[in-house]
């Protein structure tokens, strides 16, 4: 099958190197608050120190990897996807902006497919699932930031930035690597504020998939041959003069949009046809 991301005439793919993307750390640019320099503590997001695992542990990890891949592989060129809201992607890309892709780590499997190979750099965890994670979607051609959500520091928000600068968009699975389900992480929000690049956020809903119910993100597994409906909602802009309260009221709306076209997109294939016709209507101004 080929391609639906290359079908979209708006879509351009950057590639870029991997092991870059996850060991060329810049150097510290700000020492604020919300900044993103290499030392930085102030949030507990976001580390690039790997863990100490042991030989049983990290034997698991390219043989997990090659399991997850494989699936992928088989599973992705059955799915077909309708993609709503595209335009907004377009518009920014027309601005010679990047984008910070912001999406719920329950639907990682269909986007990854969907969005493969174009260089995309994904912020993900330094923990044990993140190692197996990170060699799954380099070979997918995707780049990797590597960071934690249980230990200071801030510097694969460093490298992310950097990509930014260099004509590569980024991407958060916001509420990962361990959750609470549906809630954002400010990674987004920082970022943009600090590279002018807006934060986009989207879901997919499908008609057939399996819904791990017993996994913390509550894990979606599209079924062979699955319709998928992706909803992209407009972009989000954070001033560069931004102070914390504008900071806090742009992660409000960026968990607003999260949840809204959540919502819409769980829903799609319940609907009926004249509630879809309104919402495609709604995504395609």
């Amino acid at each position: 099958m080929p391609d639906a991301a290359e079908r979209s005439t708006s879509e351009r793919g950057h590639d870029t190197s991997t092991e870059e993307a996850s060991s060329r750390t810049p150097p510290a640019t700000t020492t604020g608050r919300e900044g993103l320099g290499a030392d930085d503590t102030v949030s507990a997001h976001y580390d690039t120190r790997l863990p100490n695992l042991p030989w049983s542990r990290r034997i698991q990890i390219p043989l997990i990897a090659a399991a997850v891949y494989t699936v992928i592989r088989a599973l992705g060129p059955t799915l077909r996807y309708e993609v709503m809201g595209w335009q907004h992607a377009e518009r920014v890309y027309a601005s010679k902006k990047q984008i910070i892709w912001a999406f719920w780590h329950r639907v990682i499997i269909p986007i990854v497919w969907w969005r493969r190979n174009h260089g995309v750099v994904i912020m993900n965890t330094t923990a044990f699932d993140g190692q197996w994670t990170r060699k799954v979607i380099e070979w997918l051609g995707f780049g990797t930031a590597q960071g934690s959500s249980s230990r200071g520091g801030l510097r694969g928000l460093a490298v992310m930035a950097k990509r930014l600068g260099e004509g590569v968009d980024c991407g958060f699975t916001i509420d990962g690597p361990r959750g609470p389900r549906y809630v954002a992480k400010p990674g987004p929000v920082i970022l943009a504020r600090k590279t002018g690049c807006p934060v986009m956020v989207f879901h997919i809903g499908v008609d057939r998939g399996k819904t791990f119910e017993k996994t913390w993100d509550h894990f979606l597994l599209p079924r062979p041959f699955a319709h998928t409906a992706i909803l992209f909602a407009p972009p989000i802009y954070v001033p560069p003069d931004a102070n914390q309260q504008a900071l806090e009221a742009k992660h409000a709306e960026m968990q607003r949009e999260l949840e809204r076209v959540r919502d819409i997109a769980e829903s799609w294939f319940s609907l009926s046809e004249a509630e879809r016709i309104k919402h495609r209507e709604e995504l395609s101004t």
